[in-house]
C-alpha cells in the first residue's frame, strides 16, 4: 500500500469519525432542548389546580413548538371536559362543536388521526386507573408530523401527573361546594369560579353569557303538596336543565328555587336558544298545580367589559323579573 493510500485511508477515518462525533453531538444537543422544554412544562403545570387553567397553559406552551387551533380534554368518569381555542368566530364555534363530538364518543371508537370540517384530528388516551380520560388536539393544514407526535407523547407523561392532582382537587372542592339536594354546585362555586370565567373571557375576547333562572309557580308546589315534593320537583327540575346543557357551562342553585347558569363561549343569540330549551325541558315535566303549570323563566345578559360582578347579577336579576311580570315561563334578553 502506498503513501497516498494510507493518507486517503486516514482522512476517510477522521473524517467519519468527525461525521460521527458532529451527528452525536446533534443527537444530544436535540435531547437537551427537548429536556429544556419539557421541563418548562413541567413547571408551568406546578401550581395549577383547576383543569380549565391547565388546559390553557398546556396549549400556550405546546403552541411554541407545534401549531395547533384547539386542544380538548374529557374524562368521562368525572364528568369533566374543557377545550381552549385559539380561534375567534365561526371558526371558533366550528371547532369547539367538532371537538366536542369527538370527546363524547366511546375512546375506542374514534381513530387516533383523522379529518373532519377542515381540521386534522389527533388523539391520545390515558389509560392509567387514577388519570383516564381522551385529549384532542386539532390542526388546520397539514397533520402533525412523527417529530412532533413523539414530542407531544413525552409531554403527555408530564401532563399526566397535574391533570390528575386537578381532577381529585375540583372533586374535593366540589364536594364541599355542592347543593345537597339537588347535586348542583352552590354559590360558594359560583363566587369561586366566577373571576376566573370572566377573566378568560376578557383575555381571548370571548363571548359570556349569564342566565338568571327562577321556577314559576313553585310555591304552589310547596303550598299545596308539602315540602318533600318541593324537594323532589327541585331535583327533577335540575335533572332537566343539566341535561341541556355543556359540561363547560357552570349551573348553580342560588337557593331555593333559583338558579343561575353561567355560559363561556356562547353570545347572547345561542344563549336565548339554549334558554328557549330550558324553559321547554321544564315544561316536559309535566307538573301542574292549583295554581298552574310549573314552568320557569329566564332573563338573559352578556358580559360587557364595562360590567362589575355585582352589575352583572343585578341586571340578570332585573331582566328576569321582567320575563316573570310579562307572565313567566319565556325568555327575556338584556
Amino acid at each position: 500500500m502506498n503513501v497516498q493510500m494510507l493518507d486517503d485511508q486516514v482522512d476517510f477515518q477522521v473524517a467519519s469519525r468527525v461525521e460521527n462525533l458532529l451527528s452525536e453531538l446533534y443527537h444530544y444537543r436535540h435531547q437537551s432542548e427537548k429536556l429544556q422544554k419539557i421541563n418548562t412544562l413541567y413547571q408551568r403545570m406546578a401550581g395549577i389546580l383547576d383543569l380549565p387553567s391547565m388546559i390553557e397553559a398546556y396549549s400556550i406552551w405546546l403552541m411554541e413548538f407545534v401549531d395547533h387551533e384547539l386542544i380538548g380534554y374529557h374524562n368521562p368518569a368525572r364528568q369533566r371536559m374543557h377545550m381552549f381555542c385559539s380561534h375567534h368566530g365561526p371558526k371558533r364555534r366550528e371547532a369547539i362543536q367538532l371537538a366536542q363530538e369527538i370527546l363524547e364518543q366511546p375512546m375506542n371508537l374514534t381513530p387516533d388521526a383523522t379529518q373532519a370540517a377542515g381540521f386534522k384530528i389527533h388523539k391520545w388516551t390515558f389509560n392509567a386507573a387514577d388519570c383516564e380520560g381522551m385529549l384532542v388536539i386539532l390542526t388546520k393544514g397539514k397533520a402533525l408530523v412523527e417529530d412532533e407526535l413523539q414530542f407531544i407523547d413525552e409531554s403527555l407523561v408530564i401532563l399526566a401527573e397535574p391533570l390528575k392532582r386537578a381532577l381529585e382537587y375540583e372533586e374535593i372542592f366540589a364536594q364541599a361546594h355542592r347543593d345537597s339536594l339537588t347535586g348542583l354546585p352552590n354559590r360558594f362555586v359560583f363566587k369561586e369560579r366566577i373571576g376566573s370565567i370572566i377573566e378568560q373571557a376578557r383575555r381571548h375576547c370571548r363571548p359570556l353569557t349569564l342566565a338568571a333562572l327562577d321556577l314559576d309557580r313553585f310555591k304552589a308546589v310547596n303550598d299545596t303538596m308539602g315540602h318533600f315534593m318541593g324537594d323532589q320537583v327541585l331535583r327533577q327540575v335540575a335533572e332537566a336543565l343539566q341535561r341541556e346543557i355543556r359540561l363547560s357551562d357552570l349551573l348553580v342553585r342560588m337557593g331555593g328555587d333559583e338558579f343561575l347558569l353561567v355560559l363561556p363561549d356562547t353570545s347572547l343569540q345561542d344563549a336565548k336558544f339554549l334558554a328557549e330549551r330550558l324553559c321547554l325541558a321544564v315544561e316536559r315535566l309535566d307538573l301542574t298545580t292549583k295554581a298552574g303549570k310549573l314552568a320557569v323563566s329566564i332573563g338573559l345578559i352578556e358580559w360587557r367589559p364595562d360590567l362589575s360582578i355585582q352589575s352583572w347579577l343585578e341586571q340578570a336579576d332585573d331582566i328576569l323579573y321582567q320575563a316573570k311580570a310579562n307572565g313567566g315561563a319565556q325568555v327575556a334578553v338584556s
